[in-house]
């Protein structure tokens, strides 16, 4: 799994390369808040953290970061969003990736993710809205919402 996660590194940063960086595209988010779908299971809702979103073009953004995971561990991620439709301003697609830090799943290592998501950017403010699948007893489902702000 590091190798999965090294790769998808070195790729979210060579689509990057292509380009001159602008810092009008950055995201900067400072976590996300959990819905959980089990909210019977004394998991944590307030999953605080930093991260980085890249805005490659309309359809491509490359992410990282990290936070508190609803297991109250802390966990990274690194991936990209893939999101080609828009309605009605919103931007809709999946994000694909990787994720660490989950004590019941894959004992806390690396594992891929690939989640539905929903974006809705303004000037200097957007929100993420993933639909996070439950697997098995070793990830609980939740709809995340990830609010992030952009310096321009």
């Amino acid at each position: 799994m590091k190798r999965l996660a090294c790769l998808l590194c070195v790729s979210s940063a060579a689509l990057t390369a292509h380009a001159e960086f602008d810092a009008s595209r950055l995201w900067v988010n400072a976590g996300f808040y959990s819905a959980h779908f089990d909210s019977n299971k004394g998991l944590r809702n307030a999953n605080p953290g930093i991260g980085f979103e890249y805005r490659i073009d309309d359809t491509w953004s490359a992410t990282a970061g990290r936070f508190r995971n609803s297991n109250n561990a802390n966990s990274n991620y690194v991936g990209a969003y893939y999101q080609p439709w828009t309605w009605d301003g919103v931007k809709l697609g999946v994000v694909a990736g990787a994720f660490n830090g989950y004590p019941n799943a894959f004992e806390g290592g690396w594992f891929p993710a690939l989640i539905p998501t929903a974006s809705l950017e303004g000037q200097h403010w957007g929100l993420n809205v993933a639909l996070v699948p439950p697997l098995k007893d070793r990830l609980y489902g939740a709809v995340s919402f990830q609010l992030k702000y952009r310096f321009r």
